[in-house]
């Protein structure tokens, strides 16, 4: 069976996954994500800390850089 992004079971068909989204829409079935492992919640922590302590032009300067890297033409 195949698994979302947070680990959850879903059906491998269309029309089967088209169902559980219909169950889960109408309440006939709670929808219940996997909780967050405890490393997760401190990174999360730690990235709204840091994001907090840098400065608007550390971060142009950070996104500038990821924009150049998303752009540049691929290495072979």
């Amino acid at each position: 069976m195949p698994k979302g992004p947070r680990g959850e079971k879903r059906p491998a068909d269309l029309i089967g996954n088209a169902v559980a989204v219909m169950r889960i829409a109408t309440g006939e079935v709670e929808e219940n994500p996997p909780p967050l492992s405890p490393a997760a919640e401190l990174g999360r922590k730690g990235g709204e800390a840091r994001a907090k302590a840098m400065t608007p032009e550390r971060r142009a300067e950070i996104a500038r850089k990821a924009a150049a890297k998303r752009w540049a033409a691929p290495q072979e």
